[in-house]
């Protein structure tokens, strides 16, 4: 799990005094609970000085009033921050019902109040026509660009933009509670929907006019919020000694992808980073069961993890997605 010791010697003027500052290189990820008040950003540079690392990224970004899941990659492993982020995402959310805000979450401006005069098999059919494939306009108050302007930079400035729609899947709604003008909803969706304005679009349905209350992500791809610890809890397994005892190896989360262990012939071509013919690999179960494309986990003789690799049926090689070698 760790990789490497760093450590700095820097001298006073008179050449008598030293600070020494070691830096720690750990490869794997943590399962951050993100606290409400805390950007993701906030989040990264908090890890940085618990872990006294500097390669550590966020796997995709959480509001600052929202809570939850944020998993955050430690050295080597930022390598995968883009497959983590790809993956989809599930929240806890709570709409309330009769209110527009400029953020479309209660932390912003209100612009319009309204009776909130439907039933609750309105709400729900309502609901219900959001589950799939549909196209979102991006809200103002996103880190999105335009012409190389945030958008939230722009609407702080009073402007409002033409977003283009995006094309987000809905993947499920479960209605958890309704208690109006409040809804407590569970929502599976793909990357890059924004919930906030999920919300909005819902009450502009019903006619009312809905904005986000509240937010918990409860997972992340194949990280839960029960398994996640809060900045708190790494800097007391920091203190301790014990930081790896909750990082997770990257090659974890591809455990269902075959694994293959490279050859004494094969290593030059493993530690350049070049395709792997399938010959100069030992497999735990034949090769030529895998689907062409299949993910494959390949490790030196050493056990190391080397990288995650694509099976290329026609050519009989695996070839390399993302690898490990050497430093971030």
């Amino acid at each position: 799990m760790v990789g490497w010791f760093r450590i700095s010697v820097e001298y006073g003027r008179n050449q008598t005094a030293a600070i020494c500052w070691m830096e720690i290189e750990m490869d794997g990820i943590l399962n951050i609970y993100k606290e409400r008040g805390f950007t993701s950003h906030d989040v990264v540079a908090k890890l940085r000085g618990i872990c006294k690392m500097r390669r550590i990224g966020h796997t995709g970004t959480l509001d600052p009033d929202a809570e939850g899941v944020l998993p955050v990659c430690l050295g080597r492993a930022t390598k995968l921050c883009e497959l983590l982020t790809d993956k989809q995402k599930e929240y806890r959310v709570v709409m309330r019902l009769g209110v527009v805000t400029d953020t479309q979450d209660m932390s912003g401006a209100v612009l319009e109040e309204h009776p909130v005069n439907v039933t609750e098999e309105e709400v729900v059919a309502a609901i219900h026509t959001f589950v799939g494939q549909y196209d979102q306009i991006p809200p103002m108050y996103s880190a999105l660009k335009v012409n190389g302007k945030k958008l939230y930079e722009l609407a702080r400035a009073g402007q409002v933009v033409e977003r283009e729609p995006r094309r987000v899947n809905i993947l499920h709604i479960n209605i958890d509670e309704i208690n109006l003008p409040t809804v407590i909803m569970t929502v599976g969706c793909s990357k890059g929907t924004y919930i906030r304005t999920l919300c909005h679009d819902i009450g502009q349905k019903l006619g009312c006019g809905a904005a986000m209350e509240s937010l918990l992500r409860t997972q992340s791809g194949q990280f839960t919020l029960e398994n996640s610890v809060k900045l708190s809890e790494v800097q007391r397994y920091a203190d301790e000694g014990r930081l790896e005892e909750i990082a997770i190896p990257a090659d974890r989360l591809f455990a269902r992808y075959e694994k293959a262990v490279v050859t004494e012939a094969g290593e030059k071509l493993l530690f350049n980073g070049n395709p792997m013919p399938i010959s100069m690999l030992e497999w735990e179960t034949e090769p030529e069961t895998l689907d062409n494309d299949a993910g494959v986990r390949i490790y030196d003789r050493t056990g190391a993890f080397i990288g995650l690799y694509r099976y290329q049926k026609s050519r009989q090689l695996c070839k390399p997605e993302v690898l490990f070698l050497g430093k971030a």
